[in-house]
């Protein structure tokens, strides 16, 4: 793959600037997405994350530590230093808002837009970003039912919880749904489970499985898939 390398500059005053490159702003948007869904990130969380392997961690945390853009705590925790939670916020935004585009502007499925805006969100520049909050505002939920500003602990005190969590019999509504998964996502869509649709949690069976009614027809739903979407009651 083709690495794009960019200037940051620091503000006024600052002696240096930093190169940064795809590879770079991917693994701090990463941090900053499992600091948001999980809490404390260590290098294991990024592998996981990211699907790649321990050592190619240990050593783009090195960069980003000598680039001053995270730091490492004792307990090996990592955390965005000001520099990289601008970059991390920048490029959340760039990969909301291309998301939105592809699907309020393109019509494409929502459970494809993630993938493409992972490839397309290094490539959108100041004045087409500008163009896009002109064109559907900076604010709002993507085509997942996911904010930006909003982490679990935030969802939480909203009153949200996991679809794994609901009670039995209660009807709720879908909010959000994880979307780094497209195969998952096509499935649950394929079932009728997207953002914004009512389901009644049946039972909690045996198998660990989740029995949901979507409409008049009852699904069943391994308790993975069902940790994968946030709800909140009528």
């Amino acid at each position: 793959m083709m690495r794009r390398t960019q200037t940051l500059q620091r503000p006024a005053g600052s002696e240096w600037a930093v190169k940064l490159t795809v590879s770079k702003e991917d693994y701090l948007k990463a941090i900053a997405e499992a600091e948001s869904e999980e809490g404390g990130v260590i290098a294991a969380t990024i592998a996981r994350w990211l699907e790649v392997t321990p050592p190619a961690v240990a050593l783009a945390l090195r960069r980003l530590r000598r680039d001053k853009l995270i730091r490492i705590g004792r307990n090996r925790q990592i955390s965005l230093t000001n520099a990289g939670r601008r970059i991390s916020d920048r490029l959340r935004l760039r990969h909301h808002l291309v998301e939105r585009m592809l699907t309020e502007m393109l019509g494409m499925e929502w459970y494809k837009v993630h993938d493409e805006a992972e490839r397309l969100e290094h490539a959108v520049s100041d004045d087409l970003e500008r163009k896009l909050i002109e064109k559907l505002g900076a604010e709002g939920a993507c085509p997942h039912g996911n904010q930006i500003d909003k982490s679990a602990a935030e969802r939480r005190k909203l009153g949200q919880m996991l679809l794994a969590d609901a009670p039995v019999g209660q009807r709720v509504w879908i909010v959000s749904l994880y979307e780094r998964y497209q195969p998952l996502l096509q499935y649950l869509d394929g079932l009728g489970i997207r953002p914004g649709v009512q389901v009644r949690v049946l039972s909690r069976n045996s198998d660990g499985t989740l029995t949901v009614s979507v409409g008049s027809k009852p699904v069943n739903l391994g308790e993975a898939a069902a940790r994968k979407a946030w709800i909140e009651s009528e």
